[in-house]
């Protein structure tokens, strides 16, 4: 019921996201006990840590979940 290539799209833009990490991590506020960058053109979060000379992504999440969802989430993952 989409547009066709809207996912391709989202995919293209969440992953130019994540690659700009490269540049500007570790400048994000703290959410969760992880750094939280917000994608550039979808209602979605980038959860990422800083280990040694390394930026890990935790999770990609939508922000239009409940928030105490997104905290369960992050929580399950983390054990």
């Amino acid at each position: 019921m989409q547009e066709a290539g809207v996912g391709t799209y989202f995919e293209d833009s969440l992953l130019s996201d994540i690659e700009s990490l490269a540049f500007f991590h570790g400048i994000h506020p703290n959410q969760f006990g992880f750094y939280r960058m917000l994608a550039t053109r979808f209602p979605f979060a980038i959860y990422y840590d800083e280990k040694e000379s390394e930026t890990h992504v935790f999770a990609v999440l939508d922000l239009r979940s409940n928030p105490t969802r997104i905290l369960e989430v992050i929580a399950r993952r983390m054990t």
